[in-house]
């Protein structure tokens, strides 16, 4: 299990604390759009991570007491007057670094290197070649494929570092120096580097130090001891929306505080098709928590009529939460604390104090979209977790494989599967269809395989015939896609068969739609939801 180290942490956005582990390494963010990808590598080996702004303090990187640090990529250069910098102390920690791409650069500069223009820019693939079989390269062969994405080379080493690897158009894509601290010029987070992995777990195992203990159950031990030092005597209401991600935190906030948290389950009539019924039916069964439902269908509707923003959208969905629940605290009485499953995608996407240099994607109605008018303190145990992780967590709680193995769900529910305006008669329409979706992808066998399957309703209308007769009908739009943690996903390879039955159900039981189409774009360029 995760040992503490001295000292409690607190953690920017949404005022959560986390116990100090033993295990912990700090991805100071400067804007790569691979940043997040190295956390899901780091956690992938079982070490716990967090990514902070590439600009934190070295106080408050002390307070963290980590193993190593790693100095993201970005899209600045070194020698630029603007170019964002790390506090200059970190270096003097005594802490392992491992640079990536313009983490690299930024060893070289700070330390007394020198960082130019490359004469000819490496992007794509590249064939590195190690000079020093150790430290990260150790037991790895000689020569391997990376993934390059850089414009700039070291011309000159720091003092105490030296050349490990080489390519053809980088006389240093690889150096290491005092204290096991190493720059590599290309991406080892990505799939295009397959060593990536194995050079990442020597420089977590051999040069770290970590011994790879970060596990869901341990998880649960450490966030129910937080939750109770921050909760202390004072009661907790939670947002229960119906997806995984409350769940879960709902669960562990219950197994923290038991009869201190009441959950309050908003039935905003943008969820699917019997969905309020299931979830209660689970949490009050297996669970045994106080769940308080409120039934807000048209509120949720009249609030979003007139509304085809999708920013907008989720703030008002956002708003909405936030109001029913203050109002439901009201007859509580006095609950100065709000629970809800915040995961880390919907922080990194919605671009909040966790990150930097980022640029935002969409704003979750959970993060971006609360009102600043909001009384609550936020207890936001899932908040640097993904969903894969999530799940695990949920497994080590008990919760049935039937709720955590669910699809995700967005927050502002069916009104971002619906391209325009909001109406009880297009929710109808989109819940039915979605619907069948999940039935036919549950009938093949498919929905364990997929990450996420479900139907859009378009603002577009086709011409068709149906039963002789000329139709003028809504298009509805299937989204089916594969990921490992929604961050990037590809779209699903769906038996043709398959989707004919979803095509052929959905245009014979859903009334007012005459076509389907299939989406075939990847993440990025395009996300998984619409809107």
């Amino acid at each position: 299990m995760i040992t503490a180290a001295p000292g409690t942490v607190e953690v920017e956005g949404g005022g959560e604390t986390m116990e100090v582990g033993a295990e912990r390494v700090l991805i100071l963010d400067f804007g790569s759009q691979y940043s997040q990808l190295i956390a899901r590598r780091i956690r992938e080996l079982k070490v716990y991570c967090e990514l902070v702004p590439g600009t934190i303090s070295v106080e408050e990187v002390r307070r963290q007491h980590p193993r190593g640090l790693v100095l993201s990529g970005g899209p600045a250069s070194v020698y630029d007057a603007d170019a964002i910098r790390p506090d200059p102390e970190i270096y003097s920690l005594g802490v392992p670094i491992l640079g990536i791409c313009y983490g690299m650069q930024l060893l070289a500069h700070d330390l007394g290197g020198r960082v130019r223009p490359a004469a000819k820019r490496e992007y794509g693939l590249a064939a590195v070649v190690v000079d020093r079989e150790e430290g990260i390269f150790s037991g790895l062969p000689q020569e391997m494929p990376v993934w390059m994405s850089h414009g700039d080379v070291i011309e000159e080493l720091p003092p105490g570092y030296r050349v490990m690897a080489h390519t053809l158009n980088s006389p240093v894509a690889a150096m290491s120096g005092p204290g096991g601290s190493v720059g590599i010029q290309f991406h080892l987070e990505v799939a295009h580097t397959p060593q990536g992995s194995e050079m990442l777990r020597n420089f977590l195992y051999r040069t770290c130090g970590c011994e790879g203990n970060w596990e869901a159950s341990s998880f649960v031990e450490q966030a129910v001891a937080e939750i109770r030092r921050k909760v202390g005597g004072e009661r907790v209401i939670c947002a229960l929306s119906g997806g995984v991600d409350s769940a879960v935190a709902a669960t562990l906030v219950h197994r923290a505080i038991g009869d201190q948290l009441t959950c309050v389950f908003v039935d905003n009539g943008l969820l699917r098709r019997g969905e309020a019924d299931r979830v209660i039916d689970v949490l009050t069964r297996s669970m045994r928590m106080r769940i308080v439902r409120v039934e807000g269908a048209e509120r949720f509707v009249g609030a979003l009529a007139g509304v085809v923003d999708p920013e907008e959208k989720r703030r008002i969905v956002g708003r909405e939460f936030i109001s029913a629940f203050e109002e439901e605290t009201i007859r509580m009485g006095d609950v100065p604390f709000l629970a809800q499953g915040t995961l880390y995608p919907d922080v990194i996407e919605s671009t909040s104090a966790d990150t930097f240099g980022a640029r935002k994607i969409k704003t979750h109605h959970n993060v971006g979209g609360l009102p600043q008018s909001m009384t609550f303190s936020l207890v936001e145990p899932l908040r640097y977790l993904f969903k894969d992780e999530v799940r695990r967590v949920g497994r080590a709680l008990g919760l049935p494989d039937d709720l955590v193995m669910r699809q995700p769900f967005p927050g502002p529910g069916l009104s971002i599967r619906i391209i325009g305006e909001v109406t009880k008669e297009r929710l109808e329409t989109v819940r039915s269809a979605d619907w069948v979706v999940i039935d036919e992808i549950k009938r093949s066998g498919l929905y364990g395989k997929v990450w996420q399957s479900f139907a859009i309703l378009t603002p577009i209308s086709s011409v068709g015939v149906m039963g002789d007769y000329r139709t003028y009908a809504n298009v509805v739009a299937v989204r089916i896609v594969t990921s490992d943690d929604g961050m990037t996903a590809d779209w699903a390879r769906v038996p043709y068969d398959v989707l004919a039955d979803i095509s052929r159900r959905i245009v014979n039981e859903v009334p007012g739609v005459n076509r389907v189409v299939y989406d075939i774009s990847s993440k990025p360029p395009s996300t998984i939801e619409w809107e």
